[in-house]
Protein backbone atom coordinates (compact mmCIF):
# COMPACT_ATOMS: atom_id res chain seq x y z
CA UNK A 1 0.00 0.00 0.00
CA UNK A 2 1.18 3.48 -0.77
CA UNK A 3 1.28 6.32 1.74
CA UNK A 4 -1.03 8.48 -0.41
CA UNK A 5 -4.36 9.65 0.90
CA UNK A 6 -7.57 8.56 -0.79
CA UNK A 7 -8.42 11.34 -3.33
CA UNK A 8 -12.15 10.67 -2.96
CA UNK A 9 -11.85 11.19 0.78
CA UNK A 10 -10.20 14.57 0.13
CA UNK A 11 -12.99 15.56 -2.29
CA UNK A 12 -15.60 14.50 0.22
CA UNK A 13 -13.93 16.60 2.92
CA UNK A 14 -13.88 19.60 0.59
CA UNK A 15 -17.57 19.13 -0.24
CA UNK A 16 -18.35 18.89 3.49
CA UNK A 17 -16.58 22.21 4.08
CA UNK A 18 -18.82 23.90 1.50
CA UNK A 19 -22.03 22.40 2.87
CA UNK A 20 -21.17 22.29 6.57
CA UNK A 21 -22.82 25.59 7.35
CA UNK A 22 -25.92 24.94 5.29
CA UNK A 23 -24.97 26.74 2.09
CA UNK A 24 -25.37 25.09 -1.27
CA UNK A 25 -22.62 25.13 -3.86
CA UNK A 26 -24.68 27.11 -6.36
CA UNK A 27 -25.86 29.79 -3.92
CA UNK A 28 -28.83 30.56 -6.17
CA UNK A 29 -32.35 31.00 -4.90
CA UNK A 30 -34.74 28.95 -7.10
CA UNK A 31 -37.14 31.23 -8.99
CA UNK A 32 -39.91 30.69 -11.56
CA UNK A 33 -41.20 33.60 -13.68
CA UNK A 34 -44.54 33.24 -15.48
CA UNK A 35 -45.54 35.69 -18.19
CA UNK A 36 -49.35 35.61 -18.36
CA UNK A 37 -51.80 37.67 -20.46
CA UNK A 38 -52.55 40.29 -17.80
CA UNK A 39 -49.79 39.74 -15.25
CA UNK A 40 -46.31 38.51 -14.46
CA UNK A 41 -45.98 36.04 -11.57
CA UNK A 42 -42.68 35.39 -9.78
CA UNK A 43 -42.37 32.39 -7.43
CA UNK A 44 -39.34 32.29 -5.11
CA UNK A 45 -38.37 29.34 -2.87
CA UNK A 46 -37.58 30.68 0.60
CA UNK A 47 -38.10 27.80 3.06
CA UNK A 48 -38.14 28.55 6.77
CA UNK A 49 -38.21 32.35 6.41
CA UNK A 50 -40.26 34.78 8.46
CA UNK A 51 -42.67 36.41 5.96
CA UNK A 52 -42.48 39.74 7.79
CA UNK A 53 -38.71 39.91 7.28
CA UNK A 54 -38.78 39.31 3.50
CA UNK A 55 -38.10 42.48 1.48
CA UNK A 56 -39.54 42.79 -2.04
CA UNK A 57 -39.03 45.80 -4.31
CA UNK A 58 -39.46 46.76 -7.93
CA UNK A 59 -36.27 48.27 -9.34
CA UNK A 60 -36.74 49.55 -12.90
CA UNK A 61 -37.50 46.39 -14.93
CA UNK A 62 -36.37 43.94 -12.21
CA UNK A 63 -37.89 42.43 -9.09
CA UNK A 64 -35.50 42.25 -6.11
CA UNK A 65 -36.13 39.84 -3.21
CA UNK A 66 -34.05 39.81 -0.01
CA UNK A 67 -34.51 37.58 3.03
CA UNK A 68 -32.47 37.15 6.21
CA UNK A 69 -31.24 33.75 7.35
CA UNK A 70 -33.95 31.55 8.86
CA UNK A 71 -34.03 31.05 12.62
CA UNK A 72 -32.37 27.89 13.89
CA UNK A 73 -34.87 26.06 16.08
CA UNK A 74 -34.22 22.39 15.39
CA UNK A 75 -33.23 19.83 18.01
CA UNK A 76 -30.93 16.99 17.04
CA UNK A 77 -28.00 16.50 14.73
CA UNK A 78 -28.41 17.15 11.00
CA UNK A 79 -27.55 14.26 8.74
CA UNK A 80 -28.28 16.20 5.51
CA UNK A 81 -28.51 20.01 5.24
CA UNK A 82 -29.30 21.16 1.72
CA UNK A 83 -31.62 24.11 2.35
CA UNK A 84 -29.91 27.53 2.39
CA UNK A 85 -29.31 28.91 5.88
CA UNK A 86 -27.84 32.26 4.94
CA UNK A 87 -29.19 35.65 4.04
CA UNK A 88 -30.27 35.57 0.40
CA UNK A 89 -30.85 38.12 -2.31
CA UNK A 90 -32.09 37.60 -5.85
CA UNK A 91 -32.83 40.00 -8.68
CA UNK A 92 -35.00 38.83 -11.58
CA UNK A 93 -35.42 40.73 -14.84
CA UNK A 94 -39.12 40.95 -15.70
CA UNK A 95 -40.23 39.87 -19.18
CA UNK A 96 -42.70 42.74 -19.65
CA UNK A 97 -43.53 46.20 -18.27
CA UNK A 98 -45.62 46.07 -15.09
CA UNK A 99 -48.01 48.43 -13.32
CA UNK A 100 -46.48 49.36 -9.93
CA UNK A 101 -49.96 49.95 -8.50
CA UNK A 102 -51.08 46.42 -9.36
CA UNK A 103 -48.68 44.34 -7.27
CA UNK A 104 -49.33 41.72 -4.63
CA UNK A 105 -47.10 39.39 -2.60
CA UNK A 106 -47.93 36.34 -0.49
CA UNK A 107 -45.89 33.69 1.34
CA UNK A 108 -47.23 30.17 1.75
CA UNK A 109 -45.41 26.94 2.62
CA UNK A 110 -41.96 28.38 1.95
CA UNK A 111 -42.82 29.93 -1.42
CA UNK A 112 -43.03 33.68 -1.99
CA UNK A 113 -45.44 34.54 -4.82
CA UNK A 114 -45.29 38.04 -6.28
CA UNK A 115 -47.96 38.98 -8.82
CA UNK A 116 -47.38 42.10 -10.91
CA UNK A 117 -50.17 43.40 -13.14
CA UNK A 118 -49.35 44.54 -16.64
CA UNK A 119 -50.44 48.00 -17.83
CA UNK A 120 -54.01 47.93 -19.14
CA UNK A 121 -53.13 49.57 -22.42
CA UNK A 122 -55.83 52.20 -22.05
CA UNK A 123 -53.53 54.88 -23.41
CA UNK A 124 -51.66 55.58 -20.19
CA UNK A 125 -52.21 58.48 -17.82
CA UNK A 126 -53.48 61.71 -19.31
CA UNK A 127 -51.44 64.77 -18.36
CA UNK A 128 -53.24 68.11 -18.61
CA UNK A 129 -51.45 70.97 -20.40
CA UNK A 130 -51.67 74.36 -18.67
Amino acid sequence: MSGRDDPFEELEALFDQFTEFGTTLSGEVPVDVLDRDEEVAVLVDLPGRDPESIQVRLDEQSLVVEAPAPAEDRDGQYVVRDRPRTEVSRSVRLPAPVDEGETEASYDRGVLTVTLGKPTGDGGTEIPVN
